[in-house]
């Protein structure tokens, strides 16, 4: 009877170590952002109150859910027709594409927008006069700067693959487009109505791994000179260090609200899949 007992302890010591390790750190910065602990300061919840009415804060999220839209639109639009692309019609450049696409995962993100911005910095010179300077203008506007929908994009991409190639994996891609060819479906009324829903789980989950990544990208936005919600919640914390904290830890919450959502979402189609 010891025996059995042995592995019970272990995972109880391995839950306890888990869960200290996770929630030690963010009981300490909510007691932070509440005034627990901090000398002359009372306890109370103004830094949760004052979080919609400070400053750049409508301003910053708005800006970083119009780039996650953007950043989740072009990664689906580009992986999915691809990827299902090459499973069909040419299998032996699967490993050239996942080559690819985990590239971006040996590049550091200073190294990627220290890239970026040599090339912004050298095109303007290059190609005044040109439709390319209009081109570069746009990509750098500051009411939607689209250089960074392609830098989010790029750095989303080895989740998105393993994601996207994991739910792939997990159908019989031929079948169900033969089937669906035989049927006299064409190939767009193939993939919107007999691929995509097969595939609603692996798109649930990258849309959701993109929007977490957006959310808390800090160096490209910063190095390139923009606020979205990240950088502001870091400019933030030098003038309302205990908002700062409690912006992060809204954001946290919401992110896990999102995932419980997306993960009901794809388990309220089970049912019906399986009549």
């Amino acid at each position: 009877m010891a025996r059995l007992r042995r592995p019970e302890y272990g995972r109880g010591a391995v839950w306890l170590l888990t869960g200290v390790y996770f929630l030690v750190p963010l009981a300490c910065a909510v007691a932070f952002s509440i005034g627990i602990g901090g000398p002359r300061q009372g306890i109370g919840f103004d830094a949760y109150t004052g979080i919609f009415g400070a400053d750049g804060f409508a301003d910053s999220l708005a800006l970083t859910l119009k780039l996650a839209t953007a950043t989740i639109a072009l990664v689906l639009g580009l992986l999915v027709p691809a990827l299902v692309t090459v499973r069909l019609a040419a299998p032996r450049l699967r490993t050239l594409v996942e080559i690819v696409c985990l590239l971006p995962l040996v590049v550091p993100a200073v190294a990627l927008v220290a890239g970026i911005s040599a090339v912004l910095r050298w095109g303007p010179d290059h190609f005044a006069g040109t439709p390319l300077f209009g081109a570069l203008v746009a990509l750098q506007n500051p009411e939607f700067p689209f250089v960074l929908v392609l830098a989010y994009a790029l750095m989303a991409l080895p989740l998105a693959y393993r994601t996207l190639d994991s739910g792939l994996t997990a159908i019989d891609l031929r079948v169900l487009v033969e089937a669906a060819r035989a049927c006299g479906a064409s190939w767009p009324r193939t993939l919107f109505h007999v691929v995509l829903p097969n595939l609603r789980g692996a798109l649930l989950n990258t849309a959701f791994l993109t929007l977490a990544l957006v959310l808390g990208e800090y160096t490209v936005a910063a190095v390139l000179g923009y606020q979205p919600f990240a950088v502001w919640i870091v400019a933030l914390s030098g003038s309302h260090a205990q908002m700062s904290v409690a912006v992060s830890m809204v954001g946290l919450l919401g992110t896990w609200v999102l995932l419980l959502v997306i993960a009901a979402a794809g388990r309220a189609r089970r049912p019906k899949e399986s009549q």
